[in-house]
């Protein structure tokens, strides 16, 4: 068949949505409730504001100076989209889950690359999964995962310290690099007994399977542009008919994930059968020794065979949990390992005063959770890291039906006329700034800009604004709130506070470029992670910093 028959009828079903999408963003912005709230010009019908945000994460914070705690901008296609601060219509949002949920668009794309995780369903369906999943990440169980934490994070220590034998001043190591590596042999180890051996392959600078498709899909050069191309497919289903770019690297990537978890839910239950078979232990105690998070869930299928499978995970639920653990546990811990570091690298009395306490734990190099919960300095370090560095910059709802969304302050439209509230029409998308309010100045005074870990010392001081902020983990948006909260916050923290401790312990920290110079850039749009701004402003991802072994420890 000549291709010319096939790419016809294509191109005219793509012109033909065009103009449909044009006819309803017009429409959109001669009716909406919203169409004289201020907000920046859209350079593209096509790109809208899309681009330039992407590419430049500063964008929402600067508009926010310029227009208010509310305004609009354009996303892909026309799209308006609300962005708003104001920490009671933030409130307001989070609590009505019913009413503003996951856009579709998000839903279809995650479901495409990771399956009918939790990340890729809504509803019923989604509390579902998560009453299931809770058991998994409760206290109990992190601390069991405690110690695989410790020991990858030791691991990475002494391939530090080879590479810095016979350097007394220190070398400079991309930091940024090694923490990939190593929360990917975390997460694989701690949440489906997996072995990427990242950290040993990286030492003879190999790849493996998983590796090599996360380096393509979200690390590659022109990520950011496949990752668009994602969101466009979502937002316009037509266009999957297009051959656009990437499809091949996410197909990869997404093909390369489905074999691992195959192989990882097929192999655990042929040791359950192995066991039943043998008689050596009950079926409802296999696994038993086993402590990582995919283990959890498959013991409570084996102990819970008398409920329905509505109130059970089946195969297919179970391998997809696998690549969100991937993307949800790998990335984002990597990222706010990195700020951290960045942070105390530009704050050398800080840095001392961490080091100083974390030394203070002399009888153990692999502390528990209990005992790294109880480092008060620690606690304030990764607390303001997780503020000022929020490794999720934003999220998106869309409201499910017609609303009004109370505000604590008036906002003046491009007519000067006062409005007391947001109406909103269903459809509206919401842009949620996580990172706005975690800085907002008005709500955290003068110096929200600022690395104070201090502030987080005596919580009775604390601005009494931050207690209005509703997020599920120490008056923060990082881990957000509401029944869409990060189920594995715990985790998150209690790994970032072991590397820390391994680290800070081992190793002086102190800048390679210049503070200015590191800026966040968008992995997959929404994640931040360090990079640094060259000669001809082009961006180059990671974190060099100059690493000194700490004169006072021997590693």
């Amino acid at each position: 068949m000549n291709s010319n028959n096939i790419l016809i009828p294509v191109a005219y079903s793509v012109a033909f949505y065009a103009l449909v999408r044009l006819a309803r963003s017009v429409y959109d912005s001669l009716t909406s409730p919203l169409r004289n709230m201020p907000g920046p010009p859209s350079p593209s019908f096509v790109l809208g504001n899309f681009k330039a945000m992407a590419e430049d994460s500063s964008l929402t914070s600067q508009w926010r100076d310029q227009f208010g705690r509310n305004f609009r901008f354009r996303s892909l296609f026309g799209r308006m989209e609300l962005h708003t601060s104001d920490i009671k219509a933030v409130n307001h949002i989070v609590r009505n889950n019913a009413v503003y949920q996951k856009l579709p668009s998000n839903l279809e794309v995650a479901k495409y690359l990771l399956g009918s995780g939790v990340f890729s369903v809504e509803k019923e369906e989604h509390k579902r999964q998560r009453r299931i999943m809770n058991q998994a990440f409760a206290p109990s169980q992190i601390r069991l995962l405690t110690e695989m934490f410790t020991d990858t994070a030791i691991q990475l220590r002494d391939l530090w310290a080879d590479q810095l034998t016979g350097t007394p001043d220190g070398a400079t190591l991309d930091v940024s690099a090694w923490f990939r590596r190593a929360t990917l042999d975390i997460i694989g180890q701690a949440g489906f007994n997996y072995s990427f051996n990242s950290l040993s392959a990286h030492a003879h600078e190999q790849q493996n399977e998983m590796q090599d498709a996360f380096t393509r899909l979200i690390h590659s050069p022109r990520s950011q542009l496949y990752a668009g191309f994602r969101t466009a497919q979502g937002m316009a289903p037509i266009l999957k008919l297009v051959p656009v770019p990437g499809k091949q690297v996410a197909n990869d990537a997404r093909d390369a994930m489905k074999r691992i978890a195959d192989r990882i839910i097929s192999g655990s239950k042929a040791e359950l059968a192995a066991e039943a078979e043998s008689k050596d232990t009950a079926a409802s105690t296999s696994l038993k020794g086993k402590r990582d998070l995919l283990s959890v869930l498959l013991k409570s299928n084996i102990a819970a065979e008398d409920l329905p499978e509505s109130q059970r995970m089946s195969d297919a639920e179970l391998a997809a949990q696998i690549p969100t653990f991937l993307f949800a546990g790998h990335e984002t811990t990597s990222t706010a390992a990195s700020w951290t570091l960045h942070a105390l690298s530009h704050s050398p009395a800080i840095q001392t005063k961490l080091r100083n306490e974390l030394l203070t734990l002399a009888t153990t190099e692999n502390p528990t959770m209990d005992e790294l919960n109880a480092l008060p300095y620690l606690e304030c370090v990764v607390r303001e890291t997780m503020r000022l560095y929020a490794p999720i910059h934003f999220t998106q709802r869309v409201a499910a039906q017609d609303d009004v969304i109370p505000l604590s302050n008036p906002y003046l439209d491009k007519r000067g006329n006062e409005h007391q509230s947001l109406v909103i029409r269903q459809g509206q998308v919401i842009h949620v700034p996580i990172l706005a309010v975690n800085t907002d100045p008005e709500i955290w005074g003068e110096d929200a800009l600022k690395f104070i870990p201090e502030r987080w010392e005596n919580p009775q001081t604390l601005p009494t604004g931050t207690s209005a902020i509703p997020g599920v983990y120490t008056h923060l948006m990082t881990f957000f709130g509401g029944v869409h909260n990060c189920i594995g916050y715990r985790f998150a923290l209690v790994e970032l506070k072991a590397i820390i401790f391994t680290l800070v312990r081992a190793f002086e920290f102190a800048p390679a470029v210049r503070s200015e110079d590191v800026v966040p850039q968008a992995v997959g749009l929404i994640l931040h992670r360090p990079a640094v701004v060259g000669k001809d402003r082009g961006k180059t991802a990671g974190l060099p910093l100059v690493v000194k072994v700490y004169s006072g420890h021997g590693c």
